[in-house]
């Protein structure tokens, strides 16, 4: 019951007088107390009531009229019960000694998970009791000790008698093994005390007077010493127990110690960690302390990035990449402190290592190629969460110099480390952080590679020189990339290895240098493995694919063009294989967590390959292969049909079938108009159709490509020309088609002479009088062509069925396949036939999947051969 309502009761008003103003732990025992006072003077009491109530309502206000008095209450009551009231202090002791005693059923039954999960507990409820460690009670003092004891003897068995225990109890025995260690530092003065003599140690164990109670709780100004840090505001940072914090150089190690327990539990002011990590980082003195406090700082900062959905804070970056920065500064200078992975840690907060007789440095625990990583990271999810519109991502993308220049200086100092064999640095080690710089540069234009360099290099003295890339090589990109490629060829393996060649060619074909860069791609054989890597590294080769077949279209390669990008562009999966975006499909079901993956693989924008580009390129160099098949075929039945391009053939088609058609809105219609005009022997107008395609502009030398594309379409207009006209033509002298085309003469002639060794144009070439001369074949009738059509269609009609009766009667009619049924006749003719069309499954060619899957080279593997 409320204080307020038992206002009116004289006894408990008495009672209480002098606890009015007190808020605190006991508040509720000092209740139940009061009650119970109430309870033992009811009989003095009853007199009083019995003689007046009025006096009694008299001195009832407010609320307290309305409710019965715990006088009352006495008298109506046939049955006295007593409360043992205990304090907040006793109820915190009897859990202590409970959580003692279940320590030592644990040690009798050898059950080490209950302990670990019990001496956890007993830590927290004797941290209540004494935040400092002086004032500790001895029962806690004595159960540590004893617990250390216990398990040094069971350590000490554990290698005389090897046991073998279940898994729980085996990380319940090291989870003790680690934490008793570092606890018990804190109280050994008082365990030593107790193993000394422990009779007069518990002797002196009395049951402690309690505290005296102040009448009033008043905050007042202590003086805690010159060290006590305010803010701005004249604030202190306060610790556990009410005492200000005081930073100073000898009690650096012991904040980092309580940081570094508390990280990773829940309820924990991470920010709160950082600033006095950061006023720590201010007090220190030494190099060590300097080392110890900006390691631990840079960690607490990427814990605040730790979701997979959201970014690292900008102004938490920042100050990481500065951190990092001054870590890798300080290590410079100071050579014999190391930050290594494999080295221990040192546990002593009393004293920092010392330099013993025949070593050479400190070492200290760390990893500073693992920060590099993560703040590359983290920039990068940071750039994916940016609107790539706005003036933000451009700011954001600013921060990149500086990131690559944190890289550059970590790689010199794992380079000075190496120096020394002794050491023995990973050399995965060092193939991480020269991997994160190669994919720093290799989507970059040259010129943007060497600004990077030349401000990585003014950053450090002149004296200072890489072994792996001299300053002499990282003036030029192509040296750069390539010294950088050539080092993990030649000291990597596996996926770090796959992805240097890569990004290798990627930067060639980017240049265009696209001959290099073929070769390398079907020399690496990476097509017929490429399964078996990792997503990101797939998606690498897909963008490496395309660069390449970006490449052989500047270069006026359509045919290698055309073949290197079907593989990705007819797919019609663009932006999901080169992680550009999430294709929405009509029927798939995407569920969120994939949904999630994908967003996660994502590239920055700054990396993209144009789409739009991407897809004209594909379609104007189907275009230029389509239209003379589509004409060939047209004008010779007998010709056997085959497509290069499903996708262009789906558009066309769709195009042709339209009643109306405006004026061209976007590339696709440019292209379509296009191939509509050259097959109609336009090819002024289909060039016209072509050059007005503005995506032009974002390819360099665009003149150079209008120019080429020109050409080509003056080329394969003749071919289709020739190829609808020829069996109108007797004779055609080169002169006419000449002027026609705008070519000239020998280049006509040349065009001419591939077609007839080809075997594409049934003609020969006079080059006395300069005409060509068609050969009239014998021409079928209607209805022999007729006849003909029929008979193909008689046939895919028996071999469907055929393959419908192998379908319905597999594995369950073997004896009817023994004696040679119908089923061994339809293998057969089946056999042949698919061995004859070489297009179906009978003929052993399966159909090739798009996405950096079962590339066979192509039209690079065919460019080769040929």
């Amino acid at each position: 019951m409320s204080r307020f309502f038992r206002a009116g009761d004289d006894s408990s008003s008495e009672s209480s007088s002098d606890e009015e103003e007190l808020y605190s732990e006991e508040e509720e025992a000092e209740k139940q107390a009061e009650g119970e006072a109430s309870d033992q003077e009811g009989e003095e009491e009853d007199e009083s009531s019995d003689e007046s109530s009025d006096d009694d309502d008299d001195q009832k206000k407010g609320a307290s009229r309305f409710f019965v008095d715990v006088s009352s209450e006495s008298e109506e009551s046939d049955v006295e019960t007593t409360v043992k009231v205990k304090s907040a202090k006793d109820k915190r002791y009897e859990e202590l000694d409970a959580t003692i005693t279940a320590i030592a059923n644990g040690q009798k039954n050898g059950d080490w998970g209950h302990i670990s999960t019990e001496f956890d507990k007993l830590n927290r409820q004797a941290a209540k009791l004494a935040p400092d460690s002086s004032s500790a009670p001895k029962i806690y003092i004595k159960a540590i000790a004893e617990l250390e004891d216990f398990l040094n003897e069971t350590l000490a068995k554990q290698k005389v008698t090897p046991k073998k225990m279940n898994a729980i109890q085996a990380r319940g025995l090291n989870a003790v093994k680690q934490r008793i260690k570092k606890n018990n530092k804190e109280y050994q003065k008082q365990i030593d005390s107790f193993r000394e003599d422990r009779d007069s140690f518990m002797e002196s164990d009395e049951e402690e007077e309690p505290a005296p109670k102040p009448s009033k709780v008043r905050f007042q100004a202590a003086d805690f010493g010159e060290a006590a840090e305010e803010d701005d505001e004249g604030f202190a940072t306060v610790g556990r127990g009410g005492r200000t914090l005081l930073f100073t150089p000898e009690s650096i190690f012991k904040h980092l110690r309580s940081i570094l327990e508390s990280r990773g539990k829940k309820n924990t002011d991470r920010l709160e960690q950082i600033k006095i990590m950061e006023k720590l980082n201010d007090v220190a003195v030494t190099p060590y302390q300097q080392i110890r406090v900006l390691l631990t700082l840079v960690s607490a900062r990427f814990d605040l990035g730790s979701g997979t959905a959201t970014s690292m804070p900008l102004e938490h970056w920042k100050a990481a990449e500065k951190e990092l920065y001054q870590l890798i500064t300080v290590l410079e200078n100071n050579k014999e402190y190391i930050v290594l992975e494999n080295a221990e840690e040192w546990e002593d907060d009393e004293k920092p290592p010392t330099l013993e007789n025949g070593e050479k440095y400190i070492k200290i625990a760390g990893s500073i190629v693992s920060y590099v990583e993560r703040l590359d990271d983290e920039l990068i999810r940071s750039l994916q969460n940016i609107d790539p519109h706005t003036s933000e991502y451009i700011e954001r993308l600013s921060d990149e110099g500086s990131l690559y220049n944190i890289i550059f200086r970590g790689l010199l100092y794992y380079e000075m480390l190496r120096k020394d064999p002794a050491l023995d640095i990973p050399q995965d080690s060092v193939n991480r952080i020269i991997a994160r710089r190669l994919e720093h540069v290799y989507f970059k234009p040259a010129q943007v590679i060497n600004i990077l360099e030349e401000n990585c290099w003014k950053s450090v003295p002149a004296d200072v020189e890489s072994s792996i890339t001299p300053r002499d090589k990282s003036k030029d990109a192509s040296q750069l990339v390539n010294v950088l490629c050539t080092y993990l060829f030649a000291n990597s393996e596996g996926i770090i290895r796959a992805r240097a060649m890569l990004c290798q060619i990627y930067f060639l074909a980017l240049h265009d240098d696209y001959y290099k860069a073929r070769d390398m791609m079907l020399m690496s054989h990476l097509q017929e493995t490429i399964n078996s890597f990792d997503v990101l590294t797939q998606i690498l080769y897909n963008r490496t694919l395309v660069q390449v077949g970006l490449c052989a279209f500047r270069k006026g390669l359509i045919y290698d063009a055309q073949n290197t990008l079907q593989e990705i562009c007819g797919s019609g999966r663009q932006k999901e294989l080169l992680a550009q975006g999430v294709m929405m499909q009509r029927y798939s079901q995407v569920s969120p967590e994939q949904e999630r993956l994908e967003k996660q693989r994502q590239l920055p924008f700054h990396m993209h390959i144009n789409l739009e580009l991407l897809e004209c390129v594909y379609l104007t160099c189907s275009m230029l292969l389509e239209i003379p098949l589509l004409a060939q075929t047209g004008s010779s039945p007998d010709v056997k049909k085959r497509v290069i391009s499903k996708t262009y053939r789906r558009m066309l088609e769709y195009h042709e079938r339209q009643i109306f058609t405006g004026p061209p809105e976007n590339t696709r219609d440019h292209v379509m108009q296009a191939s509509k005009a050259l097959a109609a022997g336009e090819w002024k107008k289909a060039t016209n159709f072509i050059h007005s395609i503005k995506i032009w502009e974002l390819m360099p030398n665009t003149e150079d490509i209008k120019t080429l594309l020109a050409k080509q379409i003056q080329e394969e207009g003749l071919r289709t020309y020739l190829f609808t006209y020829a069996p109108f033509y007797d004779t055609l002298a080169v002169e006419a088609l000449s002027t026609m085309f705008e070519l000239e003469t020998r280049k006509v002639s040349a065009v001419v002479s591939k077609m007839i060794s080809h075997e594409e144009l049934a003609a020969a070439l006079d080059q006395v009088t300069e005409t060509v001369i068609f050969r009239k074949g014998v021409e079928l009738s209607r209805l022999q062509s007729l006849a003909l059509t029929l008979s193909d269609k008689a046939s895919s009609l028996i071999e469907t069925n055929e393959r419908t009766l192998e379908h319905r009667t597999q594995g369950s009619s073997n004896a009817f396949e023994r004696q040679g049924g119908r089923g061994g006749r339809g293998g057969q003719r089946g056999g042949q036939r698919g061995g004859r069309g070489g297009g179906g499954p009978r003929g052993g060619h399966t159909q090739r999947q798009a996405g950096g899957t079962q590339f066979t080279g192509g039209a690079l593997g065919a460019a080769v051969r040929g």
